[in-house]
């Protein structure tokens, strides 16, 4: 591609494709290369994302920078998202230094509140070709510091979907239909009438949050019924974490970070391409150059 792209098109595109595009939280150079490589290798589409915790343990800019080589070098689609954002001014700020993606997280508001706050961060991406992703419902489980307790998750309402997104424009909705953040403590109750009768009505493509640890078949049927990104991070950091922890078991007096970051990349890549199938994105990259 050559270029960090927004990504409105690529999910407009694998909604009405039925397939979902993973979206893959990276916190280090090494792991954002390895779901790069994973997704290259099977020519898929590929949504990089980092939380608000990583962007400022890094810098927005340093991350770009990384993003837009990638995606210089590989000849896929790539968009850089940023992940579960509640500040305005962090928003815009990745906005600045390149983000082509950004989530504005206000469903810990009252409705209309969530509505102006989307409303604000809609207007202002829109106008540098950014895309915009907003939550409804609340999404369980820990995503760095937003906290959702399991007894106050709450199930996106259809039509409030259907009213949220002709009020504010925004172009993908992430409704939350049972599924967590973090792993699943058991099998997750993932709530599919509710999630086929909000694409039903809804036209924008929407997001499964919470996708570390879903069974296979659970997000194959997801797929099916309309969810046209996955989200998985917590998975990958504990690929990433163990595969280190095995160098060190083995050998406690390694002190080259290279020895250690090389099995962690290839314990990385290998859970990122077993996402990619799941998703059904494997293969859909030329398909992708060709809509955007």
């Amino acid at each position: 591609m050559g270029h960090l792209i927004s990504s409105t098109v690529m999910l407009q595109a694998a909604r009405e494709q039925r397939f979902a595009i993973t979206a893959f939280n990276v916190h280090t150079l090494e792991m954002l290369q390895a779901v790069v490589d994973a997704a290259e290798e099977m020519s898929a589409p590929l949504i990089l994302q980092t939380t608000v915790g990583t962007v400022k343990h890094l810098g927005p800019e340093y991350i770009v920078a990384a993003a837009q080589t990638a995606a210089k070098l590989a000849n896929i689609p790539i968009s850089l998202h940023l992940d579960h954002c509640t500040d305005y001014s962090l928003i815009v700020k990745c906005i600045r230094a390149g983000y082509t993606s950004v989530m504005i997280d206000a469903s810990m508001h009252p409705y209309e509140d969530n509505v102006r706050r989307t409303l604000e961060v809609v207007k202002v991406a829109q106008a540098a070709g950014v895309n915009v992703e907003a939550e409804l419902g609340k999404v369980g489980g820990v995503e760095d510091d937003i906290v959702v307790e399991d007894e106050d998750a709450r199930l996106a309402v259809p039509e409030e979907c259907l009213r949220f997104v002709e009020e504010t424009g925004v172009p993908t909705l992430a409704p939350a239909i049972g599924t967590a953040h973090g792993i699943y403590k058991g099998e997750p109750h993932i709530a599919f009438g509710r999630l086929e009768e909000i694409q039903r009505i809804v036209s924008v493509p929407l997001v499964l949050h919470g996708g570390s640890g879903i069974p296979e078949e659970q997000v194959k049927r997801c797929v099916k019924l309309g969810m046209s990104k996955m989200n998985v991070a917590t998975e990958l950091r504990i690929a990433f974490s163990n595969a280190i922890k095995a160098v060190f078991d083995a050998n406690p007096d390694e002190n080259d970070p290279r020895k250690y970051m090389v099995p962690a990349k290839a314990a990385v890549k290998a859970l990122a391409k077993e996402k990619i199938a799941m998703a059904g994105c494997g293969g859909k990259a030329e398909f992708m150059l060709t809509a955007t």
